[in-house]
Parts: C-alpha cells; structure tokens; sequence
C-alpha cells in the first residue's frame, strides 16, 4: 500500500493492513476484516457447570490458508495482521492498554499494563501496574519509551503508521519507573488519544535493545532505533528460531513460546511469572493449521476430536431463525457461538477514476441510486443465511457503544428501491433504458464533467473466494440493470482486487483505471478502537481508497479528535452516512465459533478478534 505522506489537516494519518490480512479463507462465513453481526456472541447452548480441572491442552483450529509469520509485535507494515496479533505476539507480549470487554470494544482495565491515563490540558501522565518480564525485570517506563523512540524513528516501517508520536507529541519524560509524562502540541479528545493513539503501544524489554552487534541505546537515543528496528525485524524473518530465541523468550505476557513450525503448527505453554489478573489454568495451548475449510469441518466432524475451537464453514452454517443468535448446530459435543468484530462493511467507489466515470461517481444523487439497489435484507437473509446486520453508515451499530449516535437507525439506511433509484436518475438528466444503457440526456443535470451520451457503464472486480460476496454482486449487478445502469462484474482472486483498489492512488501513486471494487469488507477498528473516520474519510489520506473528500467531512471529523464532547462524534456521521463516501453492504459474521462442550471462558468471544486462552479452562 506504500508509505503515508506528510502530514496535512490532521494530527495524523494511519497506513495499516488489517482491513486486507484480516481474510482468512472462510473461517465460517469469514470475510475480508468482516464485519459486525446481530445478536451477540452468545451460543446456541449454555456452556455452564462443571468441576474446573487443573490442566489439559486446547487445540484452536486457525482459518484456512492463515498461519502467523511474524513475531516482533512493532510490526511490519508487510506482516500487520490479525493473524500476527491475536494468534501470535499479543498472546505474549501485551499492549500498554488492552481492548476489549465482554461483547465491547472498549478500554479493559483490568487487562492493561497502565492505569487509566491522567489528562491535564495538554499533558498526560501514564503510570505503569506491577507487571514483570519473564527474564526477573520489572516493565519500566522505559520500555514504553523504547518503543516511542522506535516508532518515532521508524514510522514508514511500522504497519501501524499514524505519525505517532512524531507529528502531536512535543515532549516526552520517564519521571521514575512507573511514570511517563507526554506534553502534546494541544489538547485532544481524552478517548480519542486513548483508543488510537496509547491504543498502540507495546512495551518491550530492556534485552531487545540491541543490533547484531550488542546492545545499543534506543530506549533513550532516538538515532540507534533504525538500526535496532532492522535487527529486531530481521530477527522476526526467521521463523524456525523464534522458540529457541533468547529475544522472543522475554515475555510479559500469559504465555510463552514452546514450538513454532511455519506451517502453523503452535505451542504455548503458561508463563508462570505473569503479573496479570488471569493466570492460564490449561498446561498448553495449540494452534493448528488448515489448507481449507472442508479440510476443517471434517476433523471437527470426527469422533473424538481433538478440536476444542473450531469452526463451521459457510456452506454447513444452519439457517439463523430471526430471533436467536444461531440456528440448530449440526455438530454433537460442541456448542455454536457466532463471533462479529468491532467493524463496519462496504464496497468502494473511486471518486478519482480516470476511466470517464470520475464526474458520475462524484455526484450524490448517483451514490444515493446504487445505495437503494444494494438490497442489503437480501443478502443477510438469502447467502448469509441470518448471519448479518445492515451496515449503516461510518461507525459500526454492533456492539453497542458511545460511539454511535442514537438518532442513527438501526435499519438499512437506503431500502432497497428500484423506483427510488430510478426516480434519482430520471430527475437528473439520465434517460433509463431498463436492461438495457441509460444515458446522460441533459448535461446540466447530469452534473459536472457528465458528457451528453454518456452511459452507466462501469468495472466491478470483486475478490473470489467468498460465495455471499459473489450471490451480492450478482445480485446487485440483477437490480442495477433494472435501471440501465451496467455492471461488469470481474471476479479476481483477492490480492488483485486490493492490489487494485485498497489504497488512495493518488496518494500511493498507483493506477486511478478503475470505478467500483469490492475486496471482500471494509475495516476493522483495531488498534484504532474509536471509529473517528480520520484514517478512512479525509481528504488524502492512504486508506482512503476512493478518494473521497470534503471540507466539511474534514473540519467535523477533526473536531473529534479535538473535543471529549460525544456530540462531536454525532454530528460527524450524521454529515457522512447520507454522503456514501463508500457503499453499505451487510456486516457478515467473522466466524461461526465451535466450543468443545467441556470447555469454558471461550465466550464472550472478543470483538477486536483478539483470542485470551488464559480465560479457559477445562471441566469434568
């Protein structure tokens, strides 16, 4: 996706992948950085009673096609992923704050490595818990700073790149062990700096300072951290060492490293001197691998497996009934619990295509008419089988958050309508010619740049792999015919599709040859926790990857970063939601979650796709 530019009305900008690697196959009725989904994670029977017992090993089948490859949790903007995150190096390497509580997205206190940050107009004070490394040392203010340093040194490198700390940081101190003081250029929103700004920070030991040849000095000398950042990346290549090496054994984490096979085959064992409030009971946990998700359900399937979380693929999913979170679940031995994360879906439009059809995209009415012919009920209710919401508009509906203005509706924000669609057209100049071409007849109401004569006729590559995705475009490709508009539907493998689509290509300098594509989803809100819309929805910025742009987008999303008041965040989306900077399509279900009947803690699965091990246990 390439580097993120220099700074222009914002405080930052994040370049990150996690919207693209979060694509796993099909785990379940996986979908590129999925979206959100109805009723919960609650499942389909009540894992409850039981005697705790000490002990045992829980086998985690990973999504197809999807193994961790990288372990350095400052990680490369090559190898940023869910995959690397939850599967691997957040298991034993925690961030300063942690995310996610019960079916929320919001800030676990319990769960992270500092007190609640203390704000005092354009200072914050963070102090550190108790929390010690594996190797005896204690986690110090320092080891936050090493990684500041690191990030101010490196930002094109890191996958997370906001121009943290670099670009809203003045100054920063370690005051003692325990205490950090930062001094921003102004003042911020207090969740705002919290969610997506602390949200990214990893501390990280004292025995990771160094190069090839011995240590150095990053913690507190910013120019030794390129240097330090390209062993410890080099270091996170070599995939066959990482249970041998003295750097990875350092954790402060629940649990620690026992083998590592690139392939995907995983072992963690507990880290006896973690400091957090949840010590692991199982003896072990693994992660195994799968090619496909066939191959999967059919050792699910078998007797006495050894599965204990699984999952169903998206062709053996039963009917959800409307009123339940999951439909009869054909597996004995198991229970069923649906896993939505913190996300919003869509599909993209490039507002800055050099094809011709640029000036149409960039007319609101022609938004609003492909809006009212995505059928998203359709969708949720045929190929997803129940197993979806309606994406709304900027800031996801499930779960419930602060976040998300009351007065946005819960319902699909542009029904399906065939007349309304054609309606838009008609009263702005275009002849409908249903299944067949509608033209533009009067340039003046086509809008600027519309040519007399010119017709709706427009590329849609979409990324292969998914079949809801394809019954969606096929089905959408059905209603926009209705109204002449045409749709040439290009199914490409995935790479191709973000390849092509999944970077602003002015900014990335890339090909601006194409109209509409869909890779699979739209973003998940991790490690960026508060949806603000400033990495996706400004004018310029690389994950904007239609190019939209408005000023007034622009001054409302920036007084969000700038006020605690909730307000702000409400009155930004009720400007962007009818905008369509992207179009709506349904929040599918990340994955259809398979519980061994004797395990327990698995639910509430978390909503930043984050897996926590330590929380389970078995019963007898």
């Amino acid at each position: 996706m390439g580097r993120a530019p220099h700074q222009r009305a914002v405080p930052r900008f994040r370049l990150r992948s996690r919207l693209l690697t979060v694509v796993v196959g099909a785990a379940a009725l996986a979908v590129v950085a999925a979206g959100c989904g109805g009723n919960g994670s609650s499942s389909s029977s009540s894992n409850t009673g039981g005697t705790r017992v000490k002990g045992g090993t829980a086998v985690y089948a990973l999504p197809p096609s999807t193994t961790p490859n990288y372990i350095f949790p400052f990680t490369s903007s090559a190898y940023i992923s869910v995959t690397n995150l939850a599967y691997l190096s957040q298991l034993m390497f925690r961030p300063l704050y942690w995310f996610g509580q019960g079916e929320t997205a919001d800030w676990n206190a319990s769960l992270s490595l500092a007190n609640q940050p203390v704000f005092n107009g354009n200072k914050v004070t963070i102090t550190l818990k108790h929390y010690m490394w594996s190797n005896g040392q204690t986690v110090t203010a320092s080891n936050v700073m090493f990684w500041l340093n690191m990030e101010a040194a490196v930002p094109e490198d890191y996958g997370g790149y906001t121009g943290f700390p670099n670009s809203v940081v003045k100054d920063i101190k370690v005051v003692s062990p325990t205490e950090l003081t930062m001094t921003m250029d102004k003042a911020y929103s207090h969740s705002w700096f919290l969610y997506n700004e602390l949200s990214q920070i990893t501390p990280m030991p004292e025995a990771w300072d160094r190069t090839a040849s011995g240590p150095s000095h990053c913690t507190t000398t910013i120019s030794d951290c390129k240097a330090v950042y390209t062993y410890l990346d080099g270091q996170s290549k070599t995939l066959n060492s990482y249970a041998s090496s003295p750097l990875w054994s350092i954790v402060d984490g629940p649990w620690k490293l026992k083998s590592f096979n690139a392939d995907g085959h995983i072992s963690f064992v507990p880290n006896t001197t973690y400091s957090g409030p949840i010590k692991p009971t199982l003896s072990q946990f693994q992660e195994v691998p799968f090619t496909t998700d066939a191959a999967e359900y059919s050792v699910l399937q078998a007797p006495n497996s050894s599965i204990s979380v699984g999952y169903l693929p998206e062709q053996d999913a039963p009917a959800k009934p409307a009123n339940a979170a999951v439909g009869t679940n054909p597996l004995h031995g198991y229970s069923l619990s649906p896993l939505y994360p913190w996300s919003i879906n869509y599909y993209v439009m490039n507002f800055q295509s050099t094809t011709g059809n640029g000036p149409i995209i960039r007319q609101l009415y022609f938004r609003q008419a492909l809006a009212y012919l995505m059928n998203q009920k359709a969708v949720i209710d045929g190929p997803l089988r129940g197993y979806g919401l309606f994406t709304t508009g900027p800031v996801p509906t499930f779960p419930k958050s602060q976040f998300l203005s009351p007065s946005i509706p819960t319902g699909d924000p542009f029904p399906f309508s065939e007349s309304k669609a054609k309606s838009l057209l008609t009263s702005h100049g275009w002849k409908v010619v249903p299944n067949g071409t509608t033209t533009c007849t009067d340039p003046s109401k086509c809008g600027p740049g519309v040519k007399q004569g010119q017709a709706m006729n427009f590329q849609l590559p979409f990324a292969t792999g998914t079949s809801w995705i394809t019954s969606e475009m096929t089905q959408l490709q059905s209603n926009a015919a209705a109204v002449g508009i045409k749709l040439n539907l290009k199914p490409e493998p995935f790479n191709q599709v973000t390849a092509l689509a999944a970077g602003n290509c002015v900014v990335i300098k890339s090909s601006c040859a194409w109209d509409l594509a869909d890779w699979g989803g739209g973003w998940v809100f991790a490690p960026d926790y508060q949806p603000t819309g400033e990495e996706l929805f400004l004018c310029g910025v690389p994950a904007n990857s239609g190019g939209y742009c408005s000023k007034e987008n622009d001054s409302l999303t920036n007084t969000t970063l700038t006020t605690s008041d909730m307000q702000a965040m409400y009155n930004w989306q009720h400007y962007l939601q009818p905008q369509l900077p992207v179009q709506y399509q349904p929040n599918a279900v990340y994955s259809l979650t398979e519980i061994k009947d004797n395990l327990r803690g698995v639910t509430p699965q978390p909503v930043t796709l984050a897996i926590n091990p330590e929380n389970w246990y078995f019963v007898k």
